[in-house]
């Protein structure tokens, strides 16, 4: 599981018992910007497809890892990030951004190259990889910067990447009464 380590004093961790489903609440500085990155991490597990469309709706970044010792996560990346799509009704999958990570770079049976996902981010959207370790913390911090700083090389656009579904309540001014009426 990649989250940002949980004894940073800017990070707020949560696990729901009812799903098993782990989020937090990350507190960082990208470039002099002061964000608050909500994590989620469902560890791609079948038990929470269901959840899929609470979960990516709305969502700024997506960051899809595999374990680089598992050749068969590294074949899901594909249908991983049509699903995001898809649920997450992202209007203009070309330009979200998404960062791939390599997970498990601390273990030596590798089944997955550096070069081979790499070669997949070229093709599937020119995405930044970063190999990581959750274990140990490799990269984790920067993987998460980058998609800061890919989120907020958007927010310049006038229409957001996810439409969500928001109501906009406004009162309409009531017309004035006029006890003289001629």
């Amino acid at each position: 599981m990649v989250l940002l380590s949980p004894e940073s004093p800017s990070c707020r961790v949560s696990k729901s018992l009812a799903t098993g489903v782990e989020f937090l609440n990350k507190d960082l500085e990208v470039d002099g910007h002061f964000v608050t990155m909500q994590i989620w991490d469902t560890a791609g597990q079948e038990r929470f497809r269901s959840l899929r469309t609470p979960f990516y709706r709305g969502s700024d970044c997506c960051l899809l890892t595999f374990s680089v010792d598992d050749s068969q996560s590294f074949q899901n990346l594909s249908n991983w990030k049509k699903e995001f799509i898809y649920y997450a009704d992202v209007k203009e999958p070309e330009s979200f951004p998404f960062v791939i990570l390599g997970n498990k770079v601390d273990i030596s049976e590798r089944q997955v190259s550096a070069e081979e996902a790499q070669a997949w981010c070229r093709d599937n959207g020119d995405y930044p990889y970063f190999e990581t370790s959750a274990k140990d913390a490799t990269n984790v911090a920067a993987a998460f910067e980058e998609a800061v700083r890919r989120v907020l090389a958007t927010e310049d656009r006038s229409d957001p990447l996810i439409q969500t579904d928001t109501v906009r309540l406004h009162r309409k001014p009531k017309p004035s009464s006029s006890c003289c009426g001629s």
